[in-house]
């Protein structure tokens, strides 16, 4: 308990330090995340629309996994800045209300290398099996390999709610500031959250580079489709970029401990806005914009919705 009363007082003077350092200049890198935020969320929203638009989009696992992403990716932009004005404004609210919040944006955090993985996965089986792709790929096979990512990018959200629940119970009926720390009693949580983490994009990179090298040996085989096999490989690479982004999301939260070092409040707080804006929000703003311009049915359709329909899209979509 003791550990956690020091954590918490941690947070308050780090929460107190943002909430005093507000002025004119502070206001303006506050809009710009916000509107960065907003923008890409409707960029995100407008490419699962289009997804949702086509039936043979709903059918196709690869885009059943890229608007997986896109939603994931959407509730990440959401709850970043919703978290960045809850603190400024020093705005408490009710810890039942923050467990969910805190939930969802650790899960989707941990779960986004997690997807990555499986859609290089899904190339894989594309080009090096493509006899057996529609049935090692399908509809209900994705459906349970999006389950089993929640399951597992959930557990550390879900240990630290219940061991809260356990520890202190009669907290979940009070209000408060809402941060993970709020929720931390011990350290073993830390090492678990840590080393949970570590291990997803771990296992993220490996099949990732696995799935990378099988592709470019089937790519040199006779028989090969050589066109098919070097998208996929590209994609792949694609796919170890977008981890790189990821990753950086991991690295938030040791950027801003190593903050709290800085002895000037101006510098701490320019450097907390660009941790905030170039580590958590750019990554999730890249990644579906690559990922979706690069593909060749979406591009098309999503240049028409842009251009407010000004020309008409041809969209190319293939199988595999």
């Amino acid at each position: 308990m003791a550990n956690n009363n020091q954590t918490s007082e941690g947070t308050l003077l780090f929460f107190n330090a943002i909430f005093e350092g507000i002025n004119q200049e502070r206001l303006i890198q506050i809009v710009v995340c916000i509107v960065m935020s907003l923008l890409f969320t409707g960029i995100n929203s407008i490419m699962f629309h289009i997804l949702l638009s086509k039936p043979v989009f709903r059918e196709l696992p690869r885009y059943i996994l890229f608007a997986h992403m896109l939603c994931n990716d959407t509730v990440q932009l959401i709850l970043s800045p919703m978290f960045f004005m809850l603190v400024l404004y020093w705005q408490r609210i009710p810890k039942t209300v923050c467990s969910i919040l805190i939930f969802l944006a650790a899960t989707t955090l941990n779960i986004a290398p997690l997807n990555l993985g499986v859609m290089s996965l899904e190339r894989y089986v594309a080009i090096c099996f493509p006899l057996h792709h529609s049935e090692m790929a399908s509809q209900r096979m994705t459906g349970i390999s999006i389950l089993i990512i929640w399951l597992l990018g959930s557990i550390n959200a879900v240990i630290d709610i219940l061991y809260a629940l356990i520890v202190d119970p009669s907290s979940f009926k009070s209000n408060m500031f809402c941060a993970r720390e709020m929720f931390i009693f011990s350290q073993w949580q830390n090492d678990l959250y840590q080393g949970l983490s570590g291990f997803f994009f771990v296992a993220a990179t490996g099949i990732i580079l696995f799935t990378y090298v099988s592709v470019i040996r089937a790519a040199r085989s006779a028989s090969a489709d050589k066109e098919s096999a070097k998208k996929a490989w590209r994609t792949v690479l694609l796919h170890l970029g977008q981890l790189a982004l990821c990753l950086n999301s991991l690295l938030y939260g040791t950027f801003e401990r190593a903050l709290i070092m800085v002895s000037s409040r101006s510098l701490f707080i320019n450097l907390r806005v660009a941790n905030f804006l170039f580590v958590l929000i750019l990554p999730r703003c890249l990644s579906p914009l690559i990922y979706g311009l690069r593909d060749d049915a979406v591009r098309p359709l999503f240049l028409y919705y842009v251009r407010c329909g000004t020309q008409k899209a041809k969209p190319s979509v293939t199988e595999h």
